[in-house]
């Protein structure tokens, strides 16, 4: 008889934002980290590697990464970019290297 398999299924027992980032790190590991910023400005600079996103980050700093964006990301950089602007990046990098880390990538409200 062949064993079937059992999916784990999670279920938040409180309400909100806050409850939603606490599921999500505990699910990606202790490791990772919330990181918020604003989009300032979007590009697409053929001789610098095609696409670019300027970024304004909350805990202080800026970036502009130009080339090395995934379709996926530019489209959620460009909806954010029309909308509020804000991103959000859940990152476990170290010592400011989270900035261009968009494994995790959201659009904020």
């Amino acid at each position: 008889m062949a064993k079937k398999s059992i999916a784990t299924k999670h279920q938040l027992h409180e309400v909100g934002g806050e409850a939603l980032n606490k599921a999500q790190a505990r699910k990606a590991g202790a490791n990772f980290e919330w990181h918020f910023g604003r989009i300032s400005r979007l590009g697409y600079f053929e001789i610098a590697g095609g696409r670019s996103v300027s970024i304004l980050w909350e805990e202080g700093g800026a970036t502009s990464q130009q080339g090395n964006i995934s379709d996926e990301q530019w489209e959620i950089f460009k909806l954010a970019f029309k909308t509020t602007g804000r991103i959000a990046i859940h990152s476990d990098e170290q010592e400011g290297m989270w900035m261009y880390d968009y494994r995790f990538l959201e659009a904020v409200r």
